[in-house]
């Protein structure tokens, strides 16, 4: 007896699980056969990466039942956590074994003290069924099991405590048994490149349920390119024959989903893989899934989430990359001599690298409105004290005239420690720290631009360094790329950025990970070998605006007076900077208590 004959004769559905209770038909979702009776082939594993409203758990169901009643073994089920395991069995297999007449008999009740069952393991003659979580590696270890059903493996964490990897751990539990072991892997997917069960698909036979068209009658996957919409309203969503070009009702999808068929699309390998997604549905409609799509659209969290468990398929976040060819169409004609009235200040971000120094002057204006300046490569030695000479005079002999005939200087700058030549960055930056030159550092993960504390270095000693959050700050920067002319924020650049810049400042993508507890997190990438100084350097002048705004109250507001040029330095050390500071004096020092001045005599006195 095959399991989808099983289930169409024996299954029966509880209220508790199914909006269509009482016996079963695999007739109401055909592609559902394919899959279960995979099972009774010889393939060892079978791997299954489909959306929610598919009928996933009910195969799964299906399997267990048809183990119990026809072939009991030793079964595993594994669950995310142990507290799924247990929802698992108290809704989900607790009514099935009640509501399915040849099952009742066999597994008793949990509640009768000589049962020998409980919440997570039940006994029946020849084997029985243990649930567990993934999280657990107690019950991953000891105990021959012929029957493995992993569920959800993409929300298992990347290690059973300190055992390694769950799944793999669960293979380990089959090994006597031999080619009469199961192993049956279920998910719907989560990120691509590390997703368990895409790496499990790609190996796999790659089976897809083709439908025919009922206009044309030839074979088609339905997939989310063919879904036709008007005018964005989810109501006149219909599938469009890729071969024909007719529009597919909703009507016609049962007799669609009764003629179709698994086809392989790898079949060289010998593990069977099964992809399904909702448009197959019979409970769900072309339009509801369209509806949900739009309910998601422009919220990347939400796309994804719409993509794995709609489609089911891997999401990956295209929607944070900019285009180098677009930012190359916001060149202006603008130079050092002819800023635009609106800029303010002026800030400069440096990279390191180890045989040059790569530096970017960035104006400010109200709104953080931006315009690119220039772009200079110091190339030589950065070991060397006539490299750091050069970029003295460099910033010393900057300045820029407005188009009102205001002369802004070089306000900041950001000198990145975090690569190259550290020693030669602290020993410039930390002298000139009053004159708004920092040493920085950039770190990953979510936090502020600019940050609260300076840190001190504990490998160089009497230097600081302030540790940016150059991950936030590369947030901002792309979606200022995203704004329209005249808007808060909008980026301009100079004639003189050529293309190469544009390249380098767009290279880097947002994508979504998995680190090592398991937890999503989303962090910027970029090709290897591909260069991204460019964009490095406008994340420290970025970086210099904010830390301007917070340890020197930087206001950033449009000036109209015009400011006379300041005197030529005598100095390679570039002046004090003309800021736009707040009208309000900063507030005095509070005055020392008689204990705080005894307290300092005695510090005093000691030294």
């Amino acid at each position: 007896m095959r399991i989808s004959q099983w289930a169409d004769e024996r299954l029966h559905l509880s209220p508790e699980d199914s909006a269509e209770q009482g016996k079963y038909t695999s007739a109401r979702a055909p592609y559902q056969r394919g899959i279960m009776d995979a099972f009774n082939g010889e393939a060892e594993e079978i791997v299954v990466m489909s959306s929610a409203q598919i009928g996933k758990t009910l195969i799964a169901k299906a399997i267990i039942g048809f183990l119990i009643d026809i072939e009991p073994c030793p079964i595993l089920m594994v669950q995310p956590t142990v507290e799924m395991a247990e929802t698992f069995s108290k809704d989900r297999l607790a009514p099935m074994i009640r509501d399915t007449p040849v099952l009742r008999g066999r597994v008793r009740d949990a509640k009768s003290r000589d049962s020998g069952n409980t919440i997570l393991k039940k006994n029946f003659p020849g084997g029985h069924i243990t649930m567990i979580g993934a999280n657990a590696p107690a019950g991953l270890a000891s105990r021959p099991i012929r029957v493995v059903i992993c569920d959800e493996v993409d929300r298992y964490p990347p290690s059973a405590g300190t055992e390694g990897d769950p799944v793999n751990l669960a293979r380990k539990r089959t090994i006597t048994f031999r080619s009469k072991r199961r192993i049956l892997l279920f998910s719907t997917p989560s990120i691509r490149g590390a997703s368990r069960i895409e790496r499990a698909w790609e190996k796999s036979d790659q089976r897809r349920y083709h439908v025919p068209c009922p206009h044309c009658g030839e074979m088609q996957v339905l997939e989310w390119k063919n879904v036709s919409i008007v005018d964005d309203d989810p109501e006149t969503a219909r599938m469009a024959c890729p071969s024909c070009g007719a529009l597919i009702e909703n009507a016609d999808k049962m007799a669609m989903l009764e003629a179709g068929q698994w086809i392989a699309e790898n079949s060289d390998a010998k593990v069977p893989g099964f992809h399904i997604n909702e448009l197959y549905s019979p409970w769900r409609s072309f339009a509801d899934v369209a509806a949900d799509y739009y309910a998601a659209k422009g919220n990347p969290e939400e796309e994804k989430t719409w993509w794995n468990t709609s489609m089911g398929e891997p999401f990956e976040a295209i929607g944070e990359r900019a285009s180098a060819s677009e930012l190359m169409k916001r060149k202006e004609n603008y130079d050092a001599a002819t800023l635009p009235s609106g800029a303010v200040t002026v800030t400069f971000g440096t990279d390191v690298q180890k045989d040059r120094l790569e530096v970017e002057f960035v104006a400010w204006g109200a709104g953080e409105e931006s315009w690119g300046i220039e772009y200079v490569v110091l190339n030589g030695n950065p070991s060397e004290a006539e490299m750091w000479q050069r970029l003295d005079t460099l910033l010393a002999s900057a300045k820029f005239t407005t188009e009102d005939g205001r002369i802004l200087r070089v306000a900041a700058g950001c000198i990145d420690s975090g690569g190259h030549h550290v020693q030669q960055v602290y020993e410039y930056a930390t002298p000139r720290a009053a004159r708004n030159i920092w040493a920085i550092k950039g770190m990953f993960g979510p936090r502020p631009v600019w940050p609260k504390r300076v840190a001190r270095s504990k490998k160089y000693r009497g230097h600081t360094v302030r540790v940016i959050g150059v991950d936030t700050a590369k947030d901002t920067i792309y979606a200022r790329w995203q704004v329209d002319e005249g808007k808060p924020g909008r980026c301009h650049f100079s004639v003189a950025y050529d293309e190469e810049w544009f390249t380098q400042a767009t290279v880097e993508k947002r994508v979504t990970k998995l680190d090592k507890r398991g937890n999503e997190v989303r962090t910027w990438v970029k090709p290897s070998n591909a260069r991204n100084e460019a964009l490095d350097c406008r994340v420290y002048a970025y970086a210099a605006l904010q830390g301007l705004k917070i340890e020197r109250r930087l206001v950033l507001a449009r000036q109209s007076v015009e400011v006379p040029e300041a005197p030529e330095p005598a100095c390679p050390a570039p002046p004090a900077p003309v800021l736009a500071l707040p009208a309000k004096p900063l507030p005095a020092a509070p005055a020392k208590t008689t204990k705080q001045r005894s307290r300092s005599a005695y510090l005093a006195r000691r030294r």
